[in-house]
């Protein structure tokens, strides 16, 4: 049979204080700290398998020995200090440089210490050995002045002093893996987020993306305002120049005049704010009295973001004497008369895909006769024609481009139709008035009075040419080109 002793506490004769004493779950050997426990023999365990040993807070180890690792010290630092071997330390530079003064050499010592915030790269971090110390092998300043940085210095002896054992500039850090940005009518699509700006307003990037620099190139498309028609047997307006960038990152369908990956045409952005213009149409060419006289139309306004500029559509050429059409981002079409005007050309200034295409000529002035259409995004404005047995027409304007960028396939930039007149004696149908392009061109007026119509708002069209003669015999006035727009599109998660 196993003999047994039980007990609570075991105290000294001496002055009864505690050798071993159970209180509750707790067993306490020794009683403070002036009376330390020695334990002798070949093998001392502490613990059972499967438990924790640990130190009181406060208390300290010895003869253990380290394992070149240091205890790191979570309260980062931000002015010059003097480290202690066995630490890691954060310095913040962020404020201002500073220096970290290291301890007394002894073989063995270890001081690690990383950059908190990341600005080691703009205000470093000295390192300063004390006295006669060297830091390998040199006495003097170590800097560390690459960004995210950390290292790790270990004694060794008086020859070379410190020596750096680890040294990591890999920066590992969280990123923001998406463009984050406000502005405008903001929808989604997939994984893409578009902004829509229909007038002036700002797209602000609020966080670009740190995962890859291809990732801040946006899709967009900026279209400018349409030309206005010209008075009179006039020209149908041009319409806004039309660019568009299409990246890989942003599927859709996009326009023929996608200009990716041309690098004038990309955009990358940045954290900042960008101001959007939204053009306005141009006005419509004015009416000059009882006369057969039309104004010329007026230039529709250039769109703009960033570094892309779209320009805005030439005016229709007003009636008599003959007017050219005005060259813009597509030219307006000049007016009918006596064969000697042409349409404005397009894609002015210059770009690359163009934005733009001419407006066409307008028919002599000599029996039922025809203004030129607007140039188109995609196609010329048509020519005017003329003939005696009226079946003579104004020309249609030229046609605009289709793209998915807003989420649905959407057509702008259509050119404004040419207006109509037919002589005394012929018929005059309405359908002899040039047609507006596809994508929001105006259609041209007729004579007698058959009102033209304005450009579409938001895509650019030109405006439609009078056909001469309103009510009571005044002449007619064009109507205003189509405002603009702009869209940016970008992956957002």
């Amino acid at each position: 049979m196993t003999s047994k002793i039980k007990v609570d506490n075991i105290n000294k004769v001496s002055d009864d204080s505690n050798i071993i004493k159970k209180c509750g779950t707790t067993t306490t050997i020794g009683s403070g700290a002036s009376n330390p426990i020695v334990v002798d023999g070949s093998a001392i365990t502490l613990g059972r398998c499967g438990g924790t040993v640990a130190l009181a807070s406060g208390a300290t180890q010895t003869g253990f020995g380290r394992t070149g690792t240091v205890d790191w010290q979570t309260t980062p630092k931000t002015a010059t200090f003097t480290a202690v071997s066995g630490e890691g330390y954060f310095a913040n530079t962020s404020g201002s440089a500073f220096n970290m003064n290291l301890p007394a050499g002894v073989a063995g010592a270890i001081v690690s210490v990383a950059d908190y915030a990341a600005t080691f790269q703009t205000n470093n971090l000295t390192i300063v050995p004390n006295g006669t110390d060297k830091i390998g092998s040199k006495n003097e300043n170590a800097i560390l002045s690459t960004e995210g940085q950390s290292v790790t210095f270990v004694f060794v002896d008086s020859t070379q002093g410190w020596i750096n054992t680890m040294d990591s500039t890999s920066n590992v850090r969280g990123a923001i893996p998406f463009i984050i940005a406000t502005g405008g009518t903001i929808t989604t699509c997939g994984n893409c987020k578009i902004h829509t700006f229909t007038g002036p307003g700002t797209f602000t990037v609020t966080a670009a993306t740190e995962c890859g620099a291809t990732r801040n190139v946006v899709s967009h498309m900026v279209v400018a305002g349409g030309g206005g028609g010209g008075g009179g047997i006039a020209g149908g307006g041009g319409a806004g120049g039309f660019r568009e960038v299409k990246t890989p990152l942003t599927p859709y369908t996009a326009s023929p005049l996608d200009g990716y990956p041309s690098a004038p045409n990309r955009i990358t952005v940045s954290t900042q704010a960008y101001p959007i213009t939204v053009g306005g149409g141009g006005a419509g060419g004015a009416c000059t009295g009882s006369s057969s006289a039309g104004g010329t139309g007026g230039t529709g306004v250039n769109s703009i973001f960033s570094t892309v500029t779209s320009a805005g559509g030439g005016g229709g050429g007003g009636y008599s004497p003959n007017q050219n059409g005005v060259a813009g981002g597509s030219g307006g079409g000049s007016s009918a008369d006596n064969g000697g005007a042409t349409g404005g050309a397009g894609n002015t200034p210059p770009v690359s895909p163009a934005q733009g295409f001419p407006g066409g000529n307008g028919a002599p002035d000599a029996n039922s006769t025809g203004g030129g259409g607007g140039g188109g995004a995609s196609a010329a404005g048509n020519n005017g024609n003329q003939s005696p047995s009226g079946s003579a027409a104004g020309g249609p304007g030229g046609n605009g481009v289709t793209t998915g960028i807003t989420g649905s396939a959407v057509a702008r930039g259509g050119g404004g139709g040419g207006g109509f007149q037919a002589c005394a004696g012929a018929p005059n149908v309405p359908a002899q008035r040039g047609t507006g392009g596809t994508g929001g061109g105006g259609i041209g007026g007729a004579s007698p009075y058959v009102a033209d119509t304005a450009g579409t708002a938001n895509t650019g069209g030109g405006g439609g040419a009078s056909g001469m003669y309103g009510p009571g015999g005044n002449n007619g006035g064009g109507s205003a080109g189509g405002s603009g727009i702009v869209v940016i599109r970008y992956k957002f998660q």
